[in-house]
């Protein structure tokens, strides 16, 4: 439990309580989907709703449970619901009761077409190209799609498998919705001092388009108040695979704000709004600082909802102003 008690502010009201990893998607069929992790990090869930507020008291299924040992029985970790080739997926990450850090990226498959009611099959771990050696061999997490061009593109987490721990972020080209068809590509790793805090992290990947530009918004350092956003961008007409592509902003672009009682903000997703022009931007973030014990295990990571607004150079701007109201 923390050490000190939250002040409510007109910013940190919760959108959906205790769930960290907060990921929302728009289906084929209009409606809203949640799902996140969960503070037993044991099970996936879901939600779907008509409109975008209304996931807030929709009812939550168990669409997938933990195994009892072994693989993807410990830490189920950021799921992530896709519709792809007309089927639903979803991508989350798990690691082993024997093993608790041996975190692997894996893949759940739905065999109808109601992802509430219909049931899952696991297609097992995400599997690289064949031609590359590397991927998912330690520490990897945070998987996201991005469908671009008539192409799926799978950006994850991982850790270097020798010397200091740095967790980058990779891009490939899929070849199917569980494997991939080229070889890694790193885009960014912790350069910079914001993105060193106790752990040099960068995870987390989302996906923004506007005016002609794809934005990247990821995580970075340790999961207390020190956890942020930081983005990269590339022209949406450039090769997605060449990293120098890629421009990566100096400064972070959302952080903890004390004055309005959030903390550690981060791991955030994309959805439109009803109007299908509004940007919303879905994170989670805690109401205080102070946390008795590893941050993973604080349960109070709440997901939260900001109107996502944009400069004259037409950037992304994230202020906490822009909370929206519910």
């Amino acid at each position: 439990m923390p050490q000190t008690t939250a002040v409510v502010t007109p910013y940190n009201r919760p959108f959906i309580e205790q769930r960290a990893d907060p990921y929302i998607y728009r289906g084929p069929d209009g409606a809203y989907y949640f799902t996140a992790s969960v503070p037993a990090y044991d099970r996936i869930v879901l939600r779907r709703a008509a409109t975008l507020v209304g996931l807030r008291e929709a009812e939550e299924v168990t669409i997938w449970t933990k195994h009892a040992n072994g693989p993807q029985s410990c830490h189920v970790w950021a799921p992530e619901i896709h519709y792809l080739q007309g089927k639903w997926y979803v991508y989350y990450a798990a690691s082993e009761i024997e093993d608790p850090w041996k975190l692997r990226p894996y893949v759940l498959q739905c065999t109808g077409t109601d992802p509430m009611a219909d049931p899952w099959v696991e297609l097992g771990m995400m599997q690289a190209a064949d031609t590359d050696l590397f991927s998912f061999q330690d520490f990897s997490l945070d998987a996201t799609i991005l469908c671009h061009k008539g192409e799926m593109y799978y950006i994850w987490a991982e850790k270097v498998g020798v010397g200091k721990k740095i967790s980058n972020l990779y891009i490939a080209r899929m070849e199917t919705p569980w494997k991939l068809a080229t070889d890694q590509v790193l885009l960014t790793t912790p350069d910079y001092d914001w993105e060193r805090i106790g752990f040099w992290v960068n995870e987390g990947p989302a996906f923004l388009r506007h005016n002609g530009r794809i934005y990247m918004t990821y995580s970075a350092s340790e999961t207390g108040a020190c956890y942020c956003m930081g983005m990269l961008s590339i022209d949406e007409d450039a090769d997605l695979l060449d990293p120098r592509a890629w421009k990566k902003e100096r400064y972070p672009v959302l952080c903890t704000s004390e004055e309005k009682g959030l903390f550690g903000p981060g791991h955030n997703s994309f959805v439109k709004a009803e109007d299908g022009v509004t940007d919303i931007c879905v994170y989670h973030a805690r109401p205080y600082s102070e946390i008795v014990g590893d941050p993973l295990y604080d349960p109070n990571r709440h997901a939260m909802l900001m109107k996502v607004t944009y400069d004259e150079a037409g950037s992304p701007v994230f202020d906490y102003a822009n909370s929206v109201e519910f």
